[in-house]
């Protein structure tokens, strides 16, 4: 009998080896198909691929003529280049040139000024038609430049300017002077702080409030602490979804460490539900709501138009459907939800969100406009959620400090922004604050449509971005007829316009008469001709091709 088991025994463990291969396979698979099938949703594959990409550049023929245009067109393009770059050097000298000598030192506008168009395009644009990252002065919906250039500002500051310059500067000067006489000592707190956490408590409707020195600490300590309070290593974020610069929800191109604890998974997918409802190592999910304007697709930016394919919409309805079943699975799994409301905070309602979709995250993280134009990062969440150590371990604790963290004139200014959003002023810019920005794309895409242009814009409230309806190698050159009307674009181009709530419906106008005349002018100089039958798929696969033979060194760096 103990010789007919001991025969048996490799059976079953051959069984359960082959059994526990199974259900790690099926987990595996099931992985994969919650994974959003662009090269986004897959980090390893994108970092690995973006390093088999090669240098090249267009020599001063295929500039032109990229797509195969007829010489008539490469003439109207060559033209209007040069007419535009001679505006370039005539409006702008003084901004570009301390931009080029600081551009020597600061490796900022090194990366920026690199990557505002598809690379192969790039030596001579920034040659010809640079610009300048300096301005002089701030006012209302303006910005001035050192030339005396005024623009309307399309930036946002990066989200930071929600309610106008002049509103920030006057929150600023308010913070420093009722926290003068406490300086710059730290560790201890100005009273206003107190004063801060009531107001972020009803704001978040959570329990507790940490600051820190920006939006990326403060998603880095809301991670550390629900891995912390769950003891699961993995973090779920969401396809094109942006968390900061943090390694861990940056896992592809750009970092250059692999983020092995951390899942990229598809944003509005029954199969990302699946996964979540199945495994039993996940932490946390975080949420940037400003996904819901181009959900699984990354920050659209004009070095990526390669053809026409950018796409966005927004349906608020489907959006706030899909967080409220996310919501019903973190709590069945005790999964930590988390929105990262650092970009979108206070802009979509008063308390963010979690008023404007009807759900209630357990941590919530802000940064930029809620500084008052000064930065800072600040996470808020429940009392359980919140603690950094356990009574019964006095040993197992989670650190999270900074030296400036809580600095006195932030808190200052901080105090004064959530002041001054309870009067009744700022109150009124919520008022159908939708339907006007939705009236006011809707406007602009019928004038655009009416004077057949190949330009849309789609928006999520005062967040735009600029969508193209016919292919071309050329749409990024938009930005320039843009900033050669008086429009300020942040280094992204026309993917992302960023509008403060004090533009009036003149301020509005004057952009919306801008817009349009900048792309008429760049109709005329022929950037939008389009070879007959040619598609945005087909320009792609040509840029493949190209890629494939510079790989291979069958194309020089500079190529006609």
């Amino acid at each position: 009998m103990r010789t007919s088991l001991m025969a048996l025994a490799p059976v079953v463990a051959g069984g359960a080896a082959l059994g526990d291969l199974f259900v790690r396979g099926r987990a595996r698979l099931q992985l994969s198909r919650a994974k959003h099938p662009s090269l986004s949703g897959h980090a390893r594959w994108s970092r690995r691929i973006a390093g088999l990409i090669p240098f090249y550049e267009y020599g001063d023929g295929e500039f032109f003529r990229s797509d195969d245009a007829p010489e008539a067109v490469v003439q109207q393009r060559r033209d209007g280049f040069a007419r535009l770059s001679q505006l370039y050097r005539d409006r702008y000298p003084r901004t570009v040139a301390m931009t080029r000598r600081s551009s020597e030192i600061i490796s900022d506008l090194q990366f920026t000024a690199s990557y505002r168009v598809p690379f192969q395009f790039s030596r001579r644009v920034r040659d010809e038609l640079a610009t300048g990252s300096f301005l002089q002065s701030a006012q209302g919906t303006t910005v001035t430049d050192l030339d005396g250039n005024v623009f309307y500002d399309l930036t946002g500051s990066y989200g930071v300017n929600l309610f106008g310059h002049d509103f920030y500067k006057q929150c600023m000067q308010a913070g420093i002077e009722r926290t003068r006489d406490l300086g710059v000592s730290l560790g201890a707190y100005h009273p206003v702080v107190a004063e801060n956490v009531t107001r972020l408590r009803t704001i978040s409707g959570l329990d507790e409030v940490s600051f820190h020195m920006s939006g990326t600490e403060a998603v880095m300590q809301a991670v550390r602490l629900a891995r912390y309070h769950t003891r699961r290593p993995k973090l779920v974020r969401f396809c094109g979804a942006y968390h900061g610069w943090w390694g861990e929800v940056q896992p592809g191109v750009g970092n250059p460490t692999p983020a092995d604890r951390t899942l990229t998974l598809a944003e509005m997918s029954q199969r990302t539900l699946a996964v979540l409802r199945r495994r039993r190592d996940i932490a946390c999910v975080l949420v940037n709501p400003l996904q819901a304007l181009r959900p699984n697709g990354s920050a659209p930016s004009d070095s990526t138009l390669v053809a026409g394919g950018r796409q966005a919409a927004f349906d608020r309805e489907a959006y706030a459907a899909w967080l409220r079943e996310l919501r019903s699975v973190c709590d069945a799994r005790g999964i930590v939800l988390i929105f990262d409301e650092v970009f979108v905070g206070f802009r979509l309602a008063p308390h963010g969100a979690r008023e404007y979709f009807g759900v209630q995250p357990d941590m919530i993280t802000y940064g930029k406009t809620l500084g008052g134009g000064l930065p800072v990062g600040v996470l808020c969440g429940g009392h359980r959620l919140m603690r950094r150590f356990r009574d019964d371990r006095p040993a197992d604790i989670c650190f999270a400090r900074g030296t400036f963290n809580a600095h006195p004139q932030v808190m200052g200014a901080m105090h004064e922004f959530l002041r001054r959003i309870e009067e009744p002023d700022i109150r009124a810019l919520y008022e159908g604050l939708d339907q006007l920005w939705d009236n006011r794309a809707a406007s602009l895409n019928a004038r655009l449509a009416s004077t057949g242009l190949p330009v849309r814009v789609a928006n999520m409230s005062s967040i735009w971005t600029v969508l193209y309806t016919s292919p071309s190698r050329y749409h990024w050159m938009l930005q320039y007829y843009l900033r050669a009307q008086g429009l300020a674009l942040s280094w992204v181009g026309t993917g992302r316009l960023i509008f403060s709530l004090d533009y009036t419906d003149g301020d509005f106008g004057a952009v919306a008469d801008c817009f349009v005349a900048a792309c008429v002018a760049m109709r005329q100089d022929g950037w939008w001709w389009v070879p007959a039958g040619a598609g945005s798929k087909a320009m792609q696969r040509r840029v493949l091709s190209e890629l494939l033979s510079a790989r291979l060194g069958r194309r020089g760096r500079n190529s006609d």
